[in-house]
Formats: C-alpha cells, sequence, structure tokens
C-alpha cells in the first residue's frame, strides 16, 4: 500500500513585476540555490534590503546606470547568504536567472541589457561590486569611478531600528554583549595590525549583540 506524502508538486512565491514566481521539481532549468526563493519572501514582507540601501548616497548619472543600489546590495547580501562570499563568484554569478530574480530584476535573462556585450548577464560583474565595497567615505560627485558612498550613522542605526521594528511590544529590559572577535589575515590588507594576544596579524572587530541580534560591528 503506497502512502501519499505531503510533498508539492510546485510552490508558488510572490510574483516578479507581476509575473508568477513558481518552482517546481520536474526538471527543466536546476539550480542548487532554490532556498534564496525563502529568502526573498522575508525581504518582500520586511523591506530588509530596501531599507539598507536608504543607507547610502549614490552620486551616479542615473540615466546611465543599470543597477541600482538596492540591487547591488541584494547581489551581494544574497550572494554571500548562499554561500558566495568571493566577489569572483560573480563572474559566474552575474549570468543566474535565480539570483536575478532575488534582486528584483525585471529582465532576470539579461536579454535587455544596453550593450551588446553584457546580453545574457542580468547582473553586476565583480568589478562593479567592489567599487560599491571600497568607496571611501569621503567620496562624492566629483569621484571618477566609486561614486555610492556609505552613511556610517545610519548603517549604525538601521541595525537598532531593525532590532526595535522586530519586537511588537517595548522592551523593559535590554542586556547587551560586547564581543572582539579575531579575524586572522595573511596579506597586506589596510588596516592590518599585529595583535600579541593572537600571535599574528589580524583584525579585531567589535560587535555588539542583544540576544541574537547584531546591533553594532566596529572595525576600529
Amino acid at each position: 500500500m503506497k502512502v501519499k506524502t505531503g510533498c508539492k508538486d510546485a510552490i508558488e512565491y510572490m510574483e516578479l513585476s507581476g509575473r508568477k514566481v513558481i518552482s517546481e521539481f520536474h526538471g527543466g532549468q536546476i539550480t542548487t540555490d532554490a532556498g534564496g526563493l525563502l529568502l526573498r519572501e522575508i525581504e518582500q514582507a520586511r523591506g530588509f534590503i530596501k531599507e539598507f540601501s536608504k543607507c547610502f548616497s549614490d552620486y551616479r548619472d542615473h540615466e546611465a546606470i543599470e543597477h541600482t543600489v538596492e540591487e547591488l546590495l541584494s547581489q551581494r547580501i544574497y550572494g554571500i547568504a548562499l554561500g558566495y562570499e568571493d566577489l569572483n563568484d560573480h563572474d559566474q554569478l552575474r549570468i543566474d536567472p535565480l539570483l536575478a530574480v532575488l534582486c528584483k530584476k525585471k529582465d532576470p535573462t539579461g536579454q535587455d541589457r544596453r550593450s551588446k556585450n553584457e546580453k545574457g548577464k542580468a547582473l553586476a560583474g565583480k568589478s562593479t561590486l567592489n567599487r560599491l565595497e571600497l568607496t571611501p567615505a569621503d567620496a562624492g560627485k566629483e569621484s571618477r569611478y566609486k561614486k555610492i558612498v556609505y552613511q556610517g550613522e545610519k548603517i549604525e542605526r538601521f541595525f537598532v531600528d531593525a532590532f526595535l521594528r522586530s519586537h511588537k511590544e517595548k522592551l523593559e529590559r535590554i542586556v547587551l554583549d560586547l564581543d572582539a572577535t579575531e579575524d586572522p589575515i595573511h596579506g597586506s590588507q589596510e588596516g592590518r595590525f599585529f595583535h600579541g594576544y593572537y600571535g599574528g596579524y589580524c583584525y579585531l572587530p567589535l560587535y555588539i549583540f542583544c540576544d541574537d541580534y547584531l546591533l553594532c560591528a566596529k572595525l576600529t
């Protein structure tokens, strides 16, 4: 006697620009990162990345760009969440239609790109993401290449606001946990220093938590 299972043949998610987003299990286009669609559902409901993107000032010519700040941040954040920490990974990930869906790209196959060389590449390459991460805080409109500038105070406030929004009622008591964590380095990275306690070169970021919520990450 066969026992029926509760497995579904298809799962439907929130739409993308009026089109249905469905995962099936019958072959066709296959991905190992379908779990990212669940992260997308959380983002669609809570808007963490959308709010985070407001912590940046974009001095680029908006008539000439194809990737918004929110899309670039989404690409990097989802990439890390799915296990792709290295920027070099995005040379291949930029052609991944699933990641493009996660980043809210209306054309996840990249067929509508302006440049012929970019056809089929819906997402940004590693160089664009690298500029996003390495733009100094004092950059601005006159900067030649790096024009997406982070606002440190807004980012710090973002973590606190996200923590407060996650609680329906006002907290009567908050216990903060401050931890410095060793991050060994093996090259000549900017800001490295020798720490005698750990016996090597490292970064030593300070993290502030309340329960499982990260409230601050500071590299001094």
